[in-house]
């Protein structure tokens, strides 16, 4: 039995990558499938239902174009590198975006590719208009602005401007997140879908805004031009101006269009007005320029008409979703508003506490110091009280030293007045004793004279005696003298012995005078000593006034007692 060879078995299905404006999704195709099942899956997967706006584009040959849904996917040239790549994107777009947008993602479709074209510049925009939509970009993405939350350079990582704006004006990336966040601050309240809806609606008044553009010529002329298809009609521009059109055929004023080949034929409905007619060269372009002609003009007449049962259903409930919403944010704006004034309370009650705990805290401080300062206070009376104790004893001390420095000052005084009488008496004492001692003087003076008298006396008496004895036996007559003459002489002798025995006496009286006068001279010598220490000592109570006198008085009792021959009446 011979084999025949077997046929290579044929894959059933191929993957499909989708990328949508915030996603990307693969899908598991079967071989059979035609494109409106694709786009069927990635609708149901993204949960959109208004589909008649959106279409499934693909590159091919450095152009785009997009998928048929009456054919077979892999019948047509998409590329064959698995898995297909396949980009989710607005083939037409709305004239009114607040009307024609019902479900709220397909707004957000929308307005994520509406920005994109905006910064990627396929779609004019001014600066003024640009920080605008930029701010609404960034309440739908961040919320209510927050200062305390939405720090300077918070927008550093967001791409919210073209660069051709950036490099109009010589501004710093700071200045401009300034300009958009005083935008952006103004916009409080707005929730995410609102915000894109107002981005839609100031992007949809743009030139630019949902227009195609395609090369192409007029005529024979081979004159460039630019073809723009759009939600409103059929516009022609000069190659360097896409924002004013030349020419433009809005769908209501187009009867037909057609092509043959290369040839487009724009007739209008006013059959008085010129046919319009223009060439593409090439037919894959071609095709897709009537793709969208017919696509737009389907929904130029669709808006136009009664809506069908499921937009009107898609219509009521969005406008329940958005009145349900409207209530939720209603009750998350009043919560919210509810939760801030309460964490606006709380805040007050904290700030409230801590202003009541630092002033309790204050307050125990003070109440501290207070008691420190009580303490201190405390301690300082008691030692105020102890050294006024103390001073107290001391003026005690002091009026006693007083009382006995004023004793001792009249005690003093008493004394030097005693000195003083004292001296006084000793002054006297040797004006008397110098008298005696001139007296007795002179009455030794006259002792002496009456001496010498009595010994020349004696003397003559003795010489007398001699020249009687000489002659011994004279005459009678001179024997009575003799007799007379004895007897004087033995009268002269007996008052001799008399006179030197009184005189003698009276020295020896005089000598004991004199000593006893010594003793009193030492003693108040020894007093005057005693009062001139006592005197050093009181700081000098004594007057200087009597120095003088007691140094007279002292140095006449030191020659009375040191030179008592002198005085002596002996000699």
């Amino acid at each position: 039995m011979s084999i025949l060879g077997l046929k290579k078995k044929q894959p059933k299905t191929f993957k499909v990558k989708v990328i949508t404006m915030d996603a990307e999704v693969e899908f598991s195709c079967e071989v059979k499938w035609k494109g409106k099942d694709l786009f069927d899956l990635v609708c149901r997967t993204i949960g959109l239902r208004e589909t008649w706006f959106f279409g499934l584009r693909y590159i091919v040959k450095d152009t785009y174009a997009w998928l048929k849904m009456e054919k077979r996917v892999l019948d047509q040239e998409v590329p064959k590198e698995f898995p297909i790549t396949f980009h989710f994107l607005a083939k037409f777009f709305p004239e009114k975006v607040e009307e024609e947008l019902v479900q709220e993602i397909t707004q957000h479709l929308f307005f994520l590719q509406v920005k994109k074209k905006i910064l990627d510049e396929e779609i004019f925009c001014s600066p003024e208009a640009c920080v605008l939509l930029a701010s609404y970009a960034v309440q739908a993405k961040y919320g209510d602005y927050d200062p305390n939350f939405h720090k300077p350079g918070f927008l550093s990582q967001d791409e919210l401007l073209p660069k051709r704006v950036l490099m109009q004006y010589q501004m710093t990336a700071d200045m401009w997140e300034e300009k958009i966040t005083a935008w952006y601050a103004e916009h409080r309240g707005i929730a995410r879908d609102e915000a894109e809806m107002e981005y839609l609606k100031i992007a949809q008044d743009l030139e630019m805004y949902g227009v195609s553009y395609f090369s192409i010529t007029q005529n024979k002329r081979d004159t460039d031009l630019l073809l723009g298809v759009d939600a409103q009609g059929l516009h022609i521009y000069s190659p360097n101006n896409k924002l004013n059109p030349n020419k433009s055929f809005p769908w209501s004023g187009i009867r037909n269009i057609s092509y043959s080949e290369k040839e487009f034929t724009i007739k209008p409905l006013d059959k008085k007005k010129e046919v319009f007619k223009f060439y593409s060269s090439q037919l894959r372009v071609n095709k897709l320029i009537l793709q969208l002609c017919i696509g737009n003009h389907d929904l130029f007449m669709r808006r136009r008409k009664v809506d069908t049962i499921e937009v009107q259903q898609m219509k009521a409930q969005a406008k329940e979703e958005k009145a349900r919403k409207k209530v939720e944010r209603q009750i998350l704006a009043r919560e919210k508003q509810m939760r801030e004034e309460a964490e606006r309370a709380k805040e007050e009650m904290e700030r409230r506490l801590f202003q009541l705990q630092d002033e309790a805290r204050l307050a125990n401080e003070a109440l501290l110091r207070s008691e420190e300062t009580a303490d201190l206070l405390a301690e300082k009376a008691q030692i105020a009280e102890e050294e006024a104790k103390l001073l107290a004893h001391k003026a005690a001390e002091a009026e006693q030293e007083r009382q006995r420095l004023e004793v001792t000052a009249l005690k003093t005084k008493e004394e030097k007045r005693l000195m003083e009488q004292k001296m006084r008496e000793a002054e006297q004492l040797a004006v008397k004793l110098v008298e005696q001692s001139e007296r007795r003087l002179k009455e030794a003076d006259h002792l002496k004279q009456d001496l010498n008298e009595a010994k020349d006396a004696e003397r003559r008496a003795k010489q007398k005696l001699l020249e009687i004895t000489k002659y011994t036996f004279c005459n009678i007559s001179n024997t009575t003298y003799a007799k007379k003459t004895f007897f004087w002489m033995d009268f002269k002798d007996t008052d001799m012995k008399r006179l030197s025995m009184e005189i003698e006496r009276e020295r020896l009286e005089y000598m004991e005078k004199s000593k006893h006068l010594q003793d009193q001279l030492k003693e108040l010598k020894s007093e005057i000593e005693s009062l001139k220490l006592e005197e050093q000592q009181q700081g000098g109570l004594f007057a200087h006034r009597g120095d003088a006198r007691v140094g007279l008085v002292h140095a006449f009792l030191m020659r009375i007692i040191f030179f008592p021959q002198h005085w002596c009446p002996s000699h």
